[in-house]
This record gives C-alpha cells, structure tokens and sequence, in this order.
C-alpha cells in the first residue's frame, strides 16, 4: 500500500466541517492528534492540507472557507508540535467534491480537510 494509503488507513487523513465553519469539532481534534503522533515518528515527511467546501456559495466565497478550514487544521498540527515549514495549506473551495449530489450527506462528506503526504 501506498504510505498514503496507510496514513488514511491507521490514522485518518480527512476531518469534516459544519456548514460554514472552519472550527474543529471533538472528531477532528482526535483525528488531528493521530496524525501529528504520525508525522512526529516520519520527521522527514511533509504535508498539503487541502481545505474543501460543499457546493453551496460562490467559487469566491468557497475558495476563502476553503483557505479557513485547511488553515484550522495547520494551525492545530503546528499547536501540537509540528513544525509550520512541514504543511502547505491549499484551498479547492468547491471545485474537487468527495461525493457528487446536492443532499445534505453529500454537503457533509464535502465539508472537509484532507491531509496529503507530498
């Protein structure tokens, strides 16, 4: 398997949003905490966090929640000891959807941060 793969398999590599926020939910923090234990044993491996919105709003708009939540996410790793040069942040706004339909379980599965090992 792929160390992706791997990274999503024992560890989690994407947390989900409410609508229209970038705070982190209890999930997410827990999630978050796995993948710095993660990056902490691999010191060599960096990350992009890709920031992800459903497809309610505009592109604009999106894209600057998008910027938000893949922001929360860094900014949470590097609270927790990893270093801020170690994850690039990018924001698709609501360009790349997980799951294609307009019902609110496609908007929640969308709503999401997704940490890619470079």
């Amino acid at each position: 398997a792929s160390q992706q793969a791997r990274f999503a398999q024992e560890v989690g590599d994407v947390v989900y949003f409410a609508y229209d926020s970038s705070a982190l939910t209890t999930e997410a923090r827990e999630t978050l905490q796995r993948q710095a234990n993660w990056l902490k044993q691999y010191p060599a491996i960096n990350v992009t966090i890709e920031g992800h919105c459903d497809e309610r709003g505009t592109r604009e708009y999106n894209l600057a929640l998008g910027e938000r939540r893949a922001n929360s996410i860094k900014n949470y790793l590097t609270s927790l000891g990893i270093s801020s040069s170690r994850v690039d942040t990018v924001s698709y706004g609501k360009e790349r959807p997980a799951v294609l339909g307009s019902t609110p379980v496609a908007w929640a599965k969308n709503r999401r941060g997704v940490t890619v090992i470079e």
